[in-house]
C-alpha cells in the first residue's frame, strides 16, 4: 500500500462529529494511486512516501512542512513531493481543506523521461501554479470511481514526466521529428478496432515506437491522446447505436465500455449529458 497507515489513523481521529470527512480511495492501478480527502485541523503528523505525491488543491488551504519551510497551497494549486521527503499536512483555516492526490512510483515515471535524461527530476518549489499541469493531473484525479486503462496511463505518464522535467529546470521535451507514417497507422487501427479491446503492446508493434514517444507524437499530431481518441472513437459508436434504438446496456457492451456506468461516466464528459438523456433529445430524420 503507497499510503502511509500514518495518514490513515490521522483521518480517522478527526471523523468525530464532523461531517463530510473522510479519504476516498480510487480502483488500484500498477504503480499508481489515487486518492480524495477532506478534513479541519492538523491532518498528517510528519511522515514521508516512497513515491512522487503529486495533488491539487480542491477547496480550503492546504499548508504542510517541507524541506524546513512553511508551505501553502491554495485551490486551484499543484502540490509536488519528491519520494523520500517528510512531510506533513494540515488545513490552513477553519474552512478546512479538501484535495486529491496522485502517488507514482518513481520507476514508472523513469521509464517515461524523454530521451537524454538520467536522473528523476527534483521540482524545488512544491507549490505551482500551472494550468497545463493541472490539466494533465485532472484527468486522472477528477473521477475517481473508474479504473486507469492502460493507454490512459502511458500518455498521462508522458505527460507528467515532461512536465515535471520542466519544472525542474530541465530542458523542454526534445521533440525531434514526427513518424506521420507511424501515427496514422496508430490513428487507422484505433478507429477501426475501437470497440475491441486496444493495447499499448498493440500500439508500439504497429508503430515501431515506445509507448512514450507514440504518446508524445500522437498528441502533436493529432491534437490529443491515443487514450483520448479511443474514448470519442467508442463514443461515436455508442451514439450511433443509441440512435437506433439499442439499449443503453448493450450499447456499452457492443462499443467497448466496461459497463454501462462506464458509458454513462465518458458520454456525460464529452457530451455535457447522459446516454439517456440524449437519446431523449435527438430527432432520427427518415431518408427521403
Amino acid at each position: 500500500m503507497l499510503l502511509d497507515e500514518r495518514m490513515l489513523d490521522g483521518l480517522g481521529r478527526l471523523c468525530n462529529g464532523a461531517g463530510e470527512i473522510g479519504i476516498e480511495i480510487a480502483p488500484p492501478s500498477s504503480g499508481l494511486e489515487r486518492i480524495g480527502a477532506r478534513f479541519f485541523g492538523n491532518g498528517y503528523a510528519p511522515h514521508r512516501h516512497d513515491t512522487y505525491s503529486l495533488g491539487i488543491t480542491l477547496s480550503g488551504v492546504q499548508t504542510f512542512t517541507y524541506r524546513g519551510a512553511r508551505r501553502a497551497s491554495m485551490p486551484g494549486q499543484i502540490i509536488v513531493l519528491h519520494p523520500d521527503e517528510l512531510h506533513d499536512g494540515a488545513a490552513g483555516t477553519e474552512d478546512g481543506l479538501s484535495y486529491r492526490m496522485l502517488y507514482l512510483e518513481p520507476a514508472l515515471l523513469q521509464a517515461a523521461l524523454p530521451r537524454g535524461f538520467a536522473h528523476l527530476p527534483f521540482v524545488r518549489d512544491p507549490v505551482l501554479t500551472d494550468p497545463h499541469f493541472r490539466k494533465t493531473l485532472s484527468l486522472l484525479l477528477a473521477d475517481l470511481d473508474s479504473e486507469v486503462e492502460p493507454l490512459q496511463r502511458d500518455a498521462f505518464l508522458a505527460a507528467a514526466a515532461d512536465a515535471l522535467c520542466r519544472h525542474s529546470g530541465f530542458p523542454a521535451s526534445r521533440r525531434g521529428a514526427i513518424d506521420t507514417a507511424a501515427i496514422n497507422r496508430v490513428r487507422d487501427y484505433i478507429r477501426e478496432n475501437a470497440a475491441s479491446s486496444v493495447s499499448s503492446d498493440d500500439l508500439e508493434a504497429l508503430s515501431g515506437l515506445d509507448r512514450f514517444s507514440l504518446a508524445r507524437q500522437f498528441r502533436a499530431l493529432c491534437g490529443t491522446s491515443p487514450h483520448r481518441y479511443l474514448t470519442m472513437r467508442r463514443l461515436d459508436l455508442a451514439r450511433s447505436l443509441i440512435s437506433t434504438g439499442v439499449p443503453l446496456a448493450e450499447v456499452a457492451a457492443a462499443s467497448g465500455f466496461a459497463d454501462q456506468s462506464h458509458l454513462n461516466r465518458q458520454f456525460k464528459k464529452a457530451f455535457g449529458m447522459t446516454p439517456g438523456g440524449w437519446s431523449r433529445m435527438v430527432i432520427t430524420k427518415s431518408a427521403p
